[in-house]
């Protein structure tokens, strides 16, 4: 009968693992970082313009932390504005964060929303044309702008249209200028 305290010759013979027989390697091959752009899924890396999902969340969050902002900042100039002279800092301070928290509130949702609107229907208009360019943002911008203000009527749904269209190309016109002329800025997606 074979001893359960004497290891066998396959256990005794192998080696233990040592989790740091590898950092003797060159420095520069330890943090040696790819310069090509890296997919996780390859059938997505031909395309020419951002995957869905990640022009919906880019798009949407961006609009919504814009709303936000521009809501607070107006919303606490509101409030200082409303606060009578005599009243007690602490009061005034209170009034202006309510009055920031309630606008920025209405402006982060309403913007989030247009953001929304604008990034499935740029979605569409990439996967039908097979391709990005300013036609596609501003016909989105047009569409989410219609889209947003439908229930108020034609007049004002084509308004809003326009308008979300001037902006749209407004600001990939101002992308492509600051690139032109600044260079890659690497922040932001510039």
């Amino acid at each position: 009968m074979a001893d359960s305290t004497q290891p066998t010759t396959a256990v005794a013979a192998a080696k233990p693992y040592n989790p740091y027989q590898d950092l003797d390697a060159p420095i520069k091959k330890l943090y040696y970082l790819p310069t090509s752009p890296e997919h996780l899924y390859p059938e997505k890396a031909p395309k020419p313009y951002r995957p869905f999902g990640d022009n919906l969340v880019s798009c949407t969050g961006i609009c919504y932390l814009s709303g936000r902002t521009a809501g607070l900042v107006h919303g606490a100039v509101r409030g200082l504005k409303a606060a009578g002279a005599g009243e007690p800092r602490r009061v005034r301070m209170s009034r202006a964060l309510s009055s920031g928290g309630e606008v920025g509130r209405r402006y982060s949702n309403a913007m989030g929303i247009v953001g929304l609107y604008f990034s499935v229907i740029e979605g569409g208009i990439n996967c039908y044309r097979g391709k990005d360019g300013i036609l596609n943002t501003g016909v989105a911008g047009f569409g989410a702008g219609v889209v947003y203000k439908a229930a108020r009527g034609l007049r004002a749904a084509a308004l809003a249209g326009v308008i979300g269209g001037a902006a749209a190309v407004a600001a990939v016109s101002g992308k492509m200028a600051v690139k032109k002329y600044v260079g890659e800025l690497g922040i932001w997606g510039f």
